[in-house]
């Protein structure tokens, strides 16, 4: 028998809207969970706080992804001290259900955190059943310089592919692997049964870490979701989509329900279509009850 995955919704998808805005979203548009990205929002670093947000939308929290974005300078999210970052991670996790913490590898900077990261999410994984999951980046590139341009700049410690260390789990994500300019399906061969988790964008190769909906750009989304809908993946899949660009909440409400809609369909075939939801109905609603469980209010 073949248990299809569930897909969910990263909170990032709705930035620069916040926290509850995601979850309202997730839940509006039928998604089956939220993975948490962890940012300056206070909402997305209290534990009571996702808990209303979860129980009052019914909505699953299936991972949370550990405060490590450059762009949006979250180095003292959760405090400077990186190890500690990624116990609060397991922590929120623990308490919230969630069965995956999202990692980046460190920056090159970070030089005594990245000497034992290899050996320290290790010892960790032997700690707990939660599953670190290490994502794989990209090289930097700058439109400024021919060689930087071509070939990148190594921003990560030890690599921004992770394939190339013994973690015991992988996020595989697909605009990454555009960014990178990679193999995608020898990297998801080389993560084999460690992979644990993915996230499902496009990109069409770009400098840029474009975020695309999955579909609109040369990564092979479809054939992936397949692999992983026939072999039985026990992970899950996120939608990780820019929608910056979406002019109002009806637009972005549109990227987000085709992006559902192309992992169902591919995930487990025509009867999956019928079975996701109608285009939405936009509405207050399930905004204001997000904003009232939250206690923030959802930006519209």
């Amino acid at each position: 028998m073949v248990t299809v995955p569930k897909v969910a919704l990263s909170t990032i998808s709705v930035y620069p809207e916040n926290t509850a805005t995601g979850f309202a979203t997730a839940a509006r548009l039928g998604y089956d969970g939220v993975e948490v990205m962890v940012t300056n929002d206070p909402v997305s670093q209290s534990i009571d706080s996702l808990r209303r947000l979860r129980d009052g939308l019914d909505l699953p929290i299936l991972a949370i992804h550990a405060p490590c974005l450059f762009w949006l300078n979250l180095q003292r999210v959760w405090g400077a001290e990186p190890w500690a970052k990624l116990v609060k991670a397991r922590e929120a996790a623990d308490a919230l259900g969630a069965k995956t913490v999202v990692v980046h590898p460190p920056f090159v900077w970070q030089t005594k955190y990245a000497a034992e990261f290899v050996a320290g999410i290790k010892r960790m994984q032997d700690e707990t059943d939660v599953r670190f999951a290490v994502e794989n980046m990209y090289p930097w590139r700058t439109p400024r310089n021919r060689i930087v341009r071509e070939r990148g700049v190594e921003a990560y410690a030890p690599g921004w592919d992770p394939t190339e260390q013994e973690y015991p789990h992988f996020t595989l994500d697909l605009s990454h692997t555009a960014t990178s300019r990679t193999d995608t399906l020898a990297m998801l061969e080389r993560m084999g049964s460690r992979l644990a988790h993915l996230h499902l964008a496009d990109g069409s190769g770009s400098n840029a870490d474009e975020h695309l909906v999955p579909g609109r750009g040369n990564q092979p989304c479809a054939q992936i979701l397949g692999l992983l809908g026939r072999n039985n993946f026990d992970g899950n899949i996120v939608l990780e989509v820019n929608t910056r660009r979406a002019l109002d909440q009806d637009g972005r409400d549109v990227d987000l329900h085709e992006a559902l809609l192309f992992a169902r369909r591919h995930l487990a075939g025509a009867a999956a279509v019928s079975a996701a939801p109608e285009a939405p109905q936009i509405g207050a609603a399930d905004e204001d009850s997000a904003a009232q469980v939250a206690d923030q209010p959802v930006n519209k």
